[in-house]
């Protein structure tokens, strides 16, 4: 991902484009833009620096993988990040008693904060390129496996060195398609609690209908607690732990912005893809996305139908639909993006353009040969493959009577085939099964999965050949002459996975016989086992695709030596900036760059759960009961866009003025930029934000949470000062 991209495409380049390593941003100019810090008050290893204020959210099984970011806002631990980032705590916490969901959650006291297992934050200690470390030890003789074990041989020994003798933990990072490696160092979190939300009517005002657009009125924010030991070391939970002290935590500005104001966001971007070039696009415009789209909207259908007659069901799934439907829009949104702006065309344009400099000097042709025709190759070898293991990926393998068995098909069938049973290892294998089944089947309901097995098989069965199906689908399509409602009853009727009980009882007493007899079972082996092969046949072109992009980046690197570009996101932090500002989206439409509670009112639709406004809020509307929290104007803010340059594992970063003062939470992209994670588009590209000011209007007057506004730091006028930590720094030699 690189500006010079887009500047080779005669595209005017602003600064607000980039997702910028923290360790560029001496190189950037960002005083002539309106910045007031310099970029040691943004990152310093030995300084407290704005860094130390920003979170990344993980899960225990893998910490440096983040869903989402969040900033630090008090002394005590306090963090904020979006709605739908703590959705599946809020969810986990529910039930139809306690419908957190519905009704909001707010911690009046420290120990009433809600803990959540699995979840965990990680604050970067500090990042070092490692490029040298890595890169002599390649070469083009390897092949792909042989190098990517020698990565990975070096990268242990790397982080070894870089947290020997410290709580910390790392990971190396490959960056611009592997042609250079960063390892960055974190303290990471385990006690993390609950401590506020707001009702759905708030924090998912719109919807689905409104996901991605602009005009937004969502009070897209929720609110988590670090937890450490008594000197403030991680740990996990424990009664006794205390709210951990950060090195850094944001003031809170209550100035607010105007249009054209500086605007700069941080946080932990998931993934881009602004290197792919026009086969990839292509593929995902004629193969992937059309795909994804039918499963997702099929998926969606079920879900919706079932939660709509049941609350329990509507929390059950509540976490899952949203995660489905957020990225069938997107892929929608994507769709018409990449069309409408014709991001093919400039690839292609791009491509030649690089394939005429690398053939003017025998030396590059020597080096770099031709990486845009072996991208072209790998696609096209792969394409029919790809297509069909969408259908697993996204359909067959997506139900969860499928993939559910898995588990204890793989432990407990290795252990119980064994000639003699290990016992230790039998009992420990289902205590871990138990403990994971009481997680599964809090979210799970019988009659909407086997729906969902019988809509996706169908779609299946009618969509993919005959060649790429498993055995067990042709079979079920013949004997039952394409009636998967029938095979369906006597599946869930006979498996021991579909039911709590069933399970539990299966697992008092696991029998191998059991296990291989059972439909679910035999289901899931049958489909895995093709999916593979699916997916396996596309391991040469994949690895000639791998080698094609690899020398593609590394040669625009050096067509473009000199000029200052940005890695593509890969769930590392980033930096980015840019404005507040309104943009005009079409012919003869403007939008203004924010939205009032007016706008909250004027949606109301009690008949819509999209758009219903709580009997609260509409009484402070009413009054006008606005604080200290509404704007110049007297009105009350709620949402404001800015051209930063966000993606997904953006959601919950923190948007901050030119002092480093948070402004907002950002939480979503516009539906005319859907096309930015592959090509950015500096006219239409904008970031939409939780006003800050709205948030802590719900928390103070909506909630009456009072108490964590107390916690926080409000500032009128007031410069970031940052000051030495003290600490020692390990470097990596």
């Amino acid at each position: 991902m690189l500006v010079v991209i887009v500047a080779s495409l005669n595209v005017s380049v602003k600064a607000d484009e980039g997702m910028w390593l923290l360790d560029m941003l001496h190189k950037l100019n960002m005083a002539e833009k309106g910045m007031v810090l310099t970029a040691d008050d943004i990152y310093s290893i030995n300084n407290s620096s704005l860094k130390d204020g920003i979170v990344g959210l993980g899960r225990a099984s893998n910490p440096y993988r983040f869903f989402c970011s969040g900033e630090i806002v008090s002394d005590q631990g306090l963090f904020i990040t979006n709605h739908h980032c703590g959705y599946g705590s809020i969810q986990s916490h529910s039930s139809p008693e306690h419908d957190y969901l519905t009704d909001g959650f707010w911690a009046m006291s420290k120990k009433e904060e809600l803990a959540n297992d699995g979840m965990v934050v990680s604050i970067l200690v500090r990042m070092q390129e490692v490029s040298d470390k890595i890169i002599p030890e390649l070469n083009k003789d390897m092949s792909e496996a042989d190098r990517a074990a020698k990565i990975r041989e070096i990268s242990t020994d790397l982080i070894n060195k870089a947290v020997d003798g410290t709580h910390y933990g790392a990971v190396v990072k490959s960056m611009y398609e592997g042609n250079k490696f960063y390892v960055f160092v974190y303290e990471t979190f385990r006690d993390i609690r609950l401590v506020g939300a707001p009702p759905s009517s708030i924090g998912k005002y719109g919807g689905d209908t409104d996901n991605w657009m602009w005009p937004r009125h969502t009070g897209d924010f929720s609110m988590f607690r670090i937890y450490a030991d008594e000197k403030g070391i991680p740990a996990e939970y424990s009664k006794d732990n205390v709210p951990y002290k950060p090195k850094h935590h944001f003031p809170v500005s209550m100035q607010g912005y105007e249009n054209g104001s500086f605007a700069m966001v941080m946080g932990f971007p998931g993934s881009t893809d602004r290197y792919m070039t026009s086969y990839g696009i292509q593929e995902n415009l004629d193969v992937t996305y059309p795909v994804r789209i039918a499963l997702r909207g099929k998926k969606l259908d079920v879900m919706k139908a079932n939660m709509n007659q049941s609350d329990k069901v509507r929390i059950q799934y509540a976490s899952k639909y949203a995660r489905v439907s957020n990225y069938w829009k997107y892929f929608i949104g994507q769709t018409k993006g990449l069309k409408r702006l014709n991001v093919y065309g400039q690839k292609k344009a791009f491509e030649d353009e690089l394939l005429t400099w690398i053939n003017a000097d025998k030396t590059r042709s020597d080096k770099y040969g031709n990486p845009v025709k072996l991208i072209e190759e790998a696609y096209a070898g792969k394409k029919e493959n790809a297509k069909y293991a969408q259908y697993y990926g996204e359909g067959l393998l997506g139900v969860e009577i499928v993939t559910h068995p898995a588990g204890a098909a793989r432990s407990l069938g290795n252990i119980l085939a064994a000639e003699m049973t290990d016992q230790n290892k039998l009992k420990a294998a289902v205590k871990s099964l138990r403990a994971g089944a009481k997680g599964f089947y809090k979210n799970y309901d019988l009659a909407t999965d086997k729906q969902m097995l019988v809509e996706i098989l169908a779609m299946f069965a009618a969509n993919v050949p005959v060649e790429f199906q498993p055995a067990i689908v042709v079979s079920i399509n013949k004997k039952h002459k394409g009636n998967f409602a029938k095979y369906a009853e006597k599946l869930f009727a006979k498996t021991v996975f579909a039911e709590e009980e069933k399970y539990m009882a299966f697992l008092d007493n696991p029998s191998l016989k059991v296990l291989k007899k059972d439909p679910a079972v035999l289901l899931f082996n049958s489909i895995y086992a093709k999916y593979i092969e699916i997916i396996s046949a596309q391991d040469p072109y994949n690895q000639k695709l791998e080698i094609g992009r690899r020398d593609f980046v590394g040669a625009m690197l050096e067509y473009q030596k000199g000029q200052v570009g940005y890695p593509d996101a890969n769930s590392t932090p980033r930096f980015t900036y840019g404005y507040v500002g309104d943009y005009k989206p079409a012919d003869a439409v403007k939008f203004n760059y924010f939205t009032t509670i007016d706008g909250i009112m004027e949606k109301e639709d009690p008949g819509n759960d999209e758009f219903i406004v709580a009997d609260r809020l509409t009484e402070l509307y009413k009054n006008k009961d606005y604080g200290q929290y509404a704007a110049k104007d007297g009105n009350l803010r709620v949402c404001f866009t800015t051209n930063n340059d966000i993606t997904g594992g953006n959601s919950g970063s923190g948007v901050f003025n030119d002092r480093g003062e948070l402004i907002g939470t950002a939480f979503d992209g516009n539906w005319e930029a859907m096309s930015g994670d592959i090509a950015f588009e500096d006219e239409l590209q904008k970031c939409i934000n939780v006003d800050i000011r709205y948030v802590l209007w719900v928390i103070d007057k909506y909630a009456g949470a009072t108490h964590l506004v107390n916690e926080m730091t409000l500032v009128y006028d007031h410069p970031i000062v940052p000051e030495p930590t003290g600490e020692e720094i390990i470097e990596v030699e």
